[in-house]
C-alpha cells in the first residue's frame, strides 16, 4: 500500500475552499486536471454541490479518472474512492479542512492506494508531487481566484 500526504495553509476561509472542492466543474480552474468529463461523470449537482455517491470524472491529458464521493461533512471533510482509475487500485482519499485562528484554512489532503508492480517505483513520488500541486492550486485560487502557475 502506498500513500501521499500534503498540507497547505491558505488565508481563504473554509467556506470558500469548500465551495471549490464540492463543485467538480471548478476543479479545472484551480487544479492540475484539464477538464471535467461530464459524459463519464454521474450524479453531479447542477448547482455545484456534489453529494455522496456522485462520480466525478476528470481528464488530465489522455487519461480520465473517476472518483466516487464517499463522505461529506460541510466545510470540514470531503472523502472519495476510485470509481475507475487505470493506474491505481483501492484508492481512498480525504480532504480535511481546519479553520485557522486568523480566519484561513489548513487543507490536509491525503490518500492511500495500490498500484502495479511496474509503477510502484514511480507512482509514489509522482503522486505526492501531483497532489501537492493540487492542494497549492486550491489554496491559491481560493485566495486570489487564480490558478497556481
Amino acid at each position: 500500500m502506498h500513500a501521499y500526504d500534503v498540507t497547505v495553509t491558505t488565508s481563504a476561509p473554509p467556506a470558500v475552499v469548500w465551495k471549490l472542492l464540492v463543485d467538480a466543474a471548478s476543479w479545472p480552474l484551480w487544479s492540475k486536471v484539464d477538464s471535467l468529463d461530464t459524459t463519464r461523470s454521474v450524479g453531479l449537482d447542477p448547482g455545484g454541490d456534489d453529494g455522496v455517491g456522485a462520480v466525478r470524472a476528470f481528464r488530465t491529458g489522455r487519461t480520465v479518472t473517476g472518483e466516487r464521493l464517499t463522505e461529506k461533512v460541510e466545510q470540514r471533510l470531503l472523502a472519495y474512492e476510485d470509481a475507475f482509475i487505470s493506474t491505481m487500485r483501492n484508492y481512498r482519499a480525504r480532504i480535511e479542512l481546519t479553520p485557522t485562528a486568523s480566519g484561513g484554512t489548513v487543507i490536509h489532503w491525503h490518500g492511500t492506494y495500490e498500484t502495479s508492480w511496474l509503477l510502484r517505483w514511480i507512482m509514489p513520488r509522482y503522486l505526492q508531487k501531483f497532489m501537492q500541486g493540487m492542494a497549492e492550486g486550491l489554496a491559491r485560487y481560493a485566495e486570489e481566484g487564480k490558478p497556481a502557475s
